[in-house]
């Protein structure tokens, strides 16, 4: 993985918690990823939590509460120091549990759900935070191997169709449904897999951002797998 993954600009590779968050993004370099073989049973864990909605948030007190053996056991120290030390940061880790997102299927030209390709917005500095313990992990993509959805004629078009405002009020239109956002991939892009257990930073779009925001979506599920996903 390390070695993949040290070839391709886009991607930086630290080996601690602290060097994830003191390293920069820079130049085409927009995603970090702290590299690491994790041990423990992260299957035990989620075939002992209990699956309440689609996406079911689990609390620490959740994890806390199972009877694991010694290898779930280790499993779950891992995610409770990876919590710890990303609310120590600052951020508001999430553990989830997931059987599946909500598919966008309003309209047949154009999805923005997480499956598409898209980017992460924010009005406040901040980054991305994601590790898949347990299922299908999601992937990135090189900038320069996407291409905006709504610069495409044919899906510009008709949105400008579906559209019945102000011509000056288009560009919002677009922003406030979330249409400039998501991305189609090239027909000769090469997606970057994140991977089980590595911890990833990802850039997001902001108002102090230096690099491009890291384009990514969640995978398609491994059918009658649940995910187990950290991300803030």
């Amino acid at each position: 993985m390390e070695n993949l993954l040290s070839e391709n600009i886009q991607v930086g590779i630290v080996s601690s918690f602290s060097e994830l968050m003191q390293t920069g993004f820079h130049g085409d370099m927009n995603a970090i990823c702290w590299s690491r073989q994790l041990v423990g049973d992260f299957q035990e864990i989620v075939n002992k939590l209990d699956l309440k909605e689609d996406i079911t948030e689990i609390s620490e007190e959740d994890l806390l509460e199972l009877q694991l053996s010694a290898d779930g056991n280790l499993a779950r120290e891992i995610i409770l120091r990876d919590i710890q030390q990303l609310t120590d940061f600052g951020a508001s880790p999430s553990l989830n549990l997931l059987k599946c997102y909500e598919r966008d299927e309003e309209l047949d030209f154009i999805s923005t759900d997480v499956y598409s390709y898209h980017i992460d917005r924010s009005p406040i500095e901040t980054d991305t935070f994601l590790c898949t313990y347990y299922g299908a992990a999601s992937d990135i993509l090189p900038n320069s191997q996407a291409q905006q959805k709504i610069s495409i004629s044919e899906i510009r078009n008709k949105l400008k169709a579906l559209y019945d405002g102000p011509e000056a009020e288009f560009e919002n239109f677009l922003e406030e449904n979330f249409f400039d956002l998501h991305y189609q991939p090239k027909s000769d892009a090469k997606p970057i897999n994140l991977g089980l257990g590595h911890l990833w930073r990802l850039a997001v779009d902001h108002p102090k951002q230096r690099v491009l925001p890291c384009i990514h979506r969640a995978p398609v599920e491994n059918e009658g797998e649940y995910r187990l996903l950290l991300i803030c």
